[in-house]
């Protein structure tokens, strides 16, 4: 897609397919992080010191996020250069403006395809090396004493006191 430019995923009707699928898988994607995250949550996977996983698992996280808003704003339409303005007041007011300048397609193209998919990468295979070292979490009832059937109990009181 960037190798033929705006023109052609906007014009062509095989840029536009490729457009498209991008888009869509980006959406499957987001869809199964957020899948992968809630179920981990309720299966309680962040006991038995997997913390670092998690941690390295959220930051991972946190830079998707932007790698899809600089893909938003590489569609070079009306509604990416208006995500672009307000983005950019956002940044500004966060103080990093001075190096991150949404309007500039060239930088956001650049962060969308090299730099951040490179980080990403990087710390989701950490993110992999933590679980597979670490290993499955045992089941939450395990690490509690059995216990006793209360039809037992019953019939030791009545047991005892004969």
């Amino acid at each position: 897609m960037a190798a033929f430019g705006p023109n052609w995923y906007h014009h062509s009707g095989t840029g536009h397919f490729f457009n498209s699928m991008h888009y869509w898988s980006t959406e499957i994607f987001f869809g199964a992080l957020a899948a992968h995250l809630l179920t981990k949550f309720f299966m309680a996977a962040w006991r038995d010191g997997r913390w670092k996983a998690w941690i390295v698992g959220i930051v991972t996280f946190a830079v998707v996020v932007p790698t899809a808003l600089t893909g938003f704003l590489s569609q070079t339409n009306w509604d990416s250069q208006w995500i672009a303005v307000q983005a950019k007041d956002a940044l500004n007011s966060l103080g990093v403006g001075a190096w991150l300048n949404t309007l500039n397609t060239g930088q956001m193209l650049t962060l969308h395809m090299v730099l951040l998919p490179l980080v990403a990468v990087i710390l989701l295979g950490l993110h992999i090396f933590f679980v597979r070292r670490d290993g499955p979490v045992k089941p939450i009832d395990s690490s509690r004493p059995p216990k006793t059937p209360i039809a037992e109990t019953d019939q030791n009181k009545k047991g005892a006191g004969r």
